[in-house]
């Protein structure tokens, strides 16, 4: 029976066969007929435009979405961060030793309607102990938002000076070009200093830091790049990638700034 079947089959399948012998002996005799020039420059359009097309796709995967928060402890970049998830201060007081990471669509454009790209933001901690783990997130930040403290700047200007102008000269921030929005935070605050105010003090600190940093050793490869132009004062539009500064609360959820720098670096 089951012999039976089978032949049955056979004789099924067999003229299919057939046919397809005949077609593959019509398309061997076309490829005949073709001159080889063609054959060759077919083949190469076809191996070109595959290769184009890899390229396309491997650039496209290399277009970072990473934002980067960064800054003294204090400054308010974990309550920042909150707010930009899920639109909460989470009570205000945030203290965190670890790196807080996530990859979502930021809160406020949750409602909206069509394909919105995802955000991976990463707040670094600000204690100086923990400081070299922003080395393994800069080098493919599509942006960085450094929040300073606009209530207690004044006694911390130094610091925040220092940092920053860590930063701004490390290899991976200069040569990739990486913009910088340094965020006056906490600007509810009756005793907040202006943005006008903390960019000014900052460039002001930053080059009298370029002086000292210029009479360290050679030995010392802490800073790759210098800033500024030699013989005159030190501005933050002197630097090569773009600086702005702008003020935010992330205890009221006045956040609009950064949100907007967010979206500029990574498109939806």
């Amino acid at each position: 029976m089951d012999a039976d079947k089978i032949e049955l089959v056979k004789a099924q399948i067999e003229p299919f066969l057939r046919q397809s012998e005949v077609y593959i002996r019509r398309i061997e005799d076309f490829v005949r007929q073709i001159p080889p020039n063609q054959i060759y420059i077919a083949v190469g359009a076809v191996l070109f435009t595959t290769f184009l097309l890899l390229i396309i796709r491997a650039f496209k995967h290399t277009i970072s979405n990473t934002i980067v928060l960064t800054g003294l402890s204090g400054g308010g970049k974990t309550v920042l961060f909150y707010q930009l998830r899920d639109g909460s201060s989470h009570q205000g007081t945030v203290t965190s030793m670890e790196p807080n990471e996530g990859l979502f669509v930021l809160n406020s454009e949750t409602s909206k309607k069509g394909k919105i790209k995802a955000v991976h933001l990463v707040d670094v901690p600000g204690h100086s102990r923990l400081r070299p783990k922003l080395d393994e997130y800069l080098p493919r930040a599509a942006g960085i938002v450094f929040v300073v403290d606009a209530v207690e700047f004044l006694p911390n200007c130094r610091a925040v000076s220092e940092y920053l102008y860590d930063i701004l000269t490390k290899a991976s921030v200069v040569k990739s070009k990486i913009p910088l929005l340094i965020l006056c935070n906490k600007v509810d605050k009756v005793t907040a200093h202006t943005k006008e105010f903390i960019r000014k003090q900052l460039e002001k600190e930053i080059d009298k830091l370029r002086t000292s940093r210029k009479a360290v050793s050679d030995a010392d490869i802490s800073n790759e790049f210098t800033l500024g132009v030699t013989g005159e004062a030190f501005s933050f539009s002197q630097c090569v990638n773009k600086v702005t500064v702008a003020e935010a609360s992330g205890l009221t959820g006045e956040i609009f700034p950064l949100e907007q720098f967010i979206r500029e670096r990574v498109k939806p």
